[in-house]
């Protein structure tokens, strides 16, 4: 594994993350403020932490684990990931977990006005939109399809790719500018941070949470196996493709050139995600953390 050279850790690694944003009510209410498409007059004032694994009213349906659950005091509920390699299942994933979010609101006796809208921040450190290369960020609702401006209020999506942003891109919101240099601008090699940065006490307290001097020895070794999986699995995505292309072109045009490429991909990046595991596992890393980092789900895990 590689040393980490700097004073800081990477915001963007799932440990480090989680113990700014899921741990400090008062960071994570002020990066849900700064990038939310919230009305004016209705900023977060207060929030509370809910469990993050969402474990459905059915065994036989699937559990997931989100990176910060939270929910305003008697109101919104808010999910926050942070996902560092696109891949189609991600989307569904958000919609699934913002969708079991609205449904663990209510017991069975209760009414449905007493439902609250669910907002879905995810920070992606990757290109996932075929869209222009300043659009980085994209909100979703529920519209009309033939007037837009439309809504029905209860569900909301923001998704922002990360190596898209560039400060000039957001002319008025201050926070939103510094908690994006934040998670983009610092990483394990950096020794100077904007004063920008340190001058906001939001983004400061951060700061302080991130300097490698704060973290012991097991958690660095879980940071770093983080990041091996993160490359493993972006190599194995890379990988994925070649092959898919080259088995795309095999099979020909009676299969179907871009069935050939899917099938190649995910069999080989399905491939690494197990391989990953089973070093994970033998390391004695805990199953919940071994699926977190590979995608893989807890029985997979725990049958390998």
């Amino acid at each position: 594994m590689e040393v980490i050279k700097g004073k800081y850790l990477n915001p963007k690694a799932d440990l480090t993350f989680k113990k700014i944003f899921g741990e400090h009510e008062d960071l994570v209410m002020s990066l849900l403020n700064a990038l939310l498409p919230l009305d004016e007059g209705k900023q977060i004032e207060h929030v509370e932490y809910l469990m993050p694994e969402m474990v459905p009213e059915n065994p036989g349906k699937k559990n997931s684990v989100v990176d910060v659950r939270c929910r305003e005091t008697g109101g919104r509920h808010f999910i926050v990931e942070m996902q560092m390699n696109w891949n189609s299942e991600f989307q569904q994933r958000v919609i699934l977990n913002t969708a079991k979010a609205v449904v663990k609101q209510l017991g069975t006796s209760e009414d449905y006005s007493l439902l609250q809208p669910v907002y879905a921040l995810n920070l992606i450190n990757d290109v996932g939109f075929d869209a222009g290369p300043d659009e980085f960020y994209h909100d979703y609702a529920i519209v009309n399809v033939d007037h837009s401006d439309r809504i029905i209020e209860g569900l909301r999506f923001v998704f922002v790719e990360l190596p898209k942003f560039k400060p000039q891109t957001i002319a008025e919101k201050k926070m939103a500018v510094l908690w994006l240099r934040f998670l983009t601008e610092i990483d394990r090699d950096t020794e100077e941070v904007p004063q920008e940065l340190l001058d906001n006490p939001d983004t400061c307290k951060a700061l302080k949470i991130l300097e490698k001097s704060a973290y012991n020895e097991q958690e660095l070794y879980a940071y770093e196996y983080y990041w091996d999986a993160v490359y493993n699995e972006r190599g194995a995505i890379r990988h994925g493709y070649k092959q898919g292309m080259a088995q795309g072109m095999a099979q020909g045009m009676a299969q179907g050139m871009a069935q050939g490429m899917a099938q190649g991909m995910a069999q080989g990046i399905e491939q690494n995600k197990r391989e990953n595991a089973q070093r994970m596992k033998a390391d004695g890393l805990p199953a919940e953390l071994i699926a977190k980092y590979t995608g893989l789900s807890i029985e997979d895990v725990n049958s390998l």
